[in-house]
């Protein structure tokens, strides 16, 4: 302790007040434990502030704004105006009502809230340096503690964030004036879910990636719904390229970029999005004044229970490893908070769904046929192409497909795949399917609205049986 210091004492440290630790946070407060919740920044995290909400809100105004000006087709003739100062308001306004509503749920869940930055000094102690100059410090000694304290985006050497013309993900979404020209590194989810958006506001964009393709977690199928979509929509894709460095002109600056074979190629643009990926935030904790070790890659290594290798000492979120999505680290919050009110919560992975927010979207859970085939299922596929659904094509949006896969021998339902309209809400269904051991027959049996983008759910799993009717049968 140092002098000077306040000391108070606590159930529960949470330590960030992200979708993780503010979840987190309530539950154990919720099982009555006395909770003390620590955020540096702002509450809701990444995720609300800078990241999924802001992003949602800019693919949407975008969309809306690219729709409006490309819907000749539909009878619809307009030349919509994009005044991003005016969206820039918009999205906070969201933002606020948003990160202001989990403010007022962990006061009124009881939660103890704490602005400062948090560092272990022991294995069941805090020092929280007060946010604001002057505000002092104070030592929190805790029974157990829960760490979430999430993500930031990854440098890449010569590209650092601090210089103005390079952008991270946060940069780019508070822009309130659109660059005429933006090369984007990286073409992974958030690479690619900017670069549609960006584009569709009327930015010359192009994207840098050093593999041959984008999205390298996904399915080749995948990949080419998507690749062919952007590219339809405007992105220019450079493979095989990484980015080397930059310099500034008198027209904006110049990227440049190196293959593996050593050429070089530039390209003028105005500003440069990096967007390579993420990395954990524990450096900045003093873990080791803890008892506790990160990888080599800076994460936080748990069990099934969320419990470090301190078993008073938790983690979730992003600081745990993949998948590093809002709502695992939610699902990681309770069982932690569960864990810690000495309950018999633990964690199951067997259904976790994945979004990304392309045009057109991407929903994914459970396993792919190949995946199945790995883990010794006989799996059998079923699929369903949007350009055959009537309510896809009254939207004017057919790109895609809805694919299953499930066991052959039982028809257990294992996984699905969505590209097209509106997949991060279809997946919902399917990733209750997994949940709950439903069956081809299950889903191909249940009366869906017509029309509805949902009937491709059921035409899938028909399709998988050979008793599709909307689509051709394998």
């Amino acid at each position: 302790m140092v002098v000077g210091d306040i000391s108070t004492g606590t159930d529960v440290a949470v330590i960030g007040a992200g979708p993780g630790g503010y979840v987190a946070a309530i539950r154990a407060a919720q099982r009555g434990l006395d909770t003390t919740l620590i955020e540096r920044d702002a509450y809701g995290g990444t995720c609300l502030n800078y990241g999924c909400i802001p992003s949602k809100a800019f693919i949407h105004g975008s969309s809306l704004a690219w729709e409006a000006a490309n819907a000749e087709e539909l009878g619809v003739h307009a030349d919509p105006a994009v005044d991003m100062g005016q969206m820039q308001s918009w999205k906070s306004d969201v933002v606020d009502q948003l990160t202001g509503g989990v403010e007022k749920l962990c006061k009124a869940n009881g939660v103890n809230l704490i602005e400062g930055t948090a560092k272990f000094t022991g294995e069941n102690s805090l020092r929280v340096e007060h946010a604001g100059d002057g505000q002092g410090s104070e030592t929190l000694e805790f029974e157990r503690a829960i760490v979430a304290t999430g993500s930031r985006p990854i440098q890449v050497p010569n590209f650092e964030f601090d210089a103005e013309p390079v952008l991270s993900s946060r940069g780019a979404l508070a822009l309130d004036t659109l660059p005429d020209r933006l090369v984007v590194v990286g073409a992974g989810y958030i690479g690619m879910e900017l670069s549609t958006t960006f584009t569709k506001l009327g930015v010359d964009v192009t994207v840098v990636e050093m593999l041959d393709d984008v999205l390298p977690a996904y399915d080749d199928e995948v990949k080419r719904v998507i690749r062919k979509r952007a590219t339809e929509l405007g992105v220019d894709f450079q493979f095989g390229e990484g980015a080397a460095g930059w310099h500034e002109t008198g027209d904006g600056i110049v990227v440049q970029t190196e293959t593996e074979d050593g050429e070089t190629s530039e390209y003028a643009t105005d500003r440069v999005l990096v967007a390579v990926g993420r990395q954990p935030v524990t450096d900045t904790l003093d873990v080791e004044e803890a008892g506790l070790e990160p990888d080599e890659n800076g994460f936080l290594q748990t069990d099934d229970r969320a419990r470090t290798e301190r078993d008073h000492i938790f983690a979730v979120g992003d600081v745990a490893g993949e998948p590093m999505l809002a709502h695992v680290a939610s699902k990681e919050g309770i069982v932690a908070a569960e864990v810690a009110a000495g309950e018999s919560a633990a964690l199951d992975y067997q259904a976790i769904p994945a979004a990304v927010f392309t045009d057109p979207e991407i929903g994914t859970v459970g396993m792919t046929a190949s995946e199945a085939e790995e883990a010794g299922f006989d799996p059998v596929v079923g699929e369903m192409p949007f350009n055959a659904s009537g309510r896809a094509l009254t939207t004017n949006h057919t790109e895609g497909f809805t694919k299953i896969v499930a066991d052959g021998d039982t028809g257990f339902v294992l996984g699905g795949t969505v590209v097209g309209p509106e997949a991060s809400e279809l997946i919902g269904e399917i990733g209750l399917a997994v949940e709950m051991g439903a069956t081809l027959e299950d889903l191909g049996s249940t009366i869906h609205t017509h029309p509805t983008l949902s009937e491709t759910v059921m035409e899938a799993a028909e399709n998988a049986e050979e008793q599709a009717i909307h689509t051709l049968n394998r």
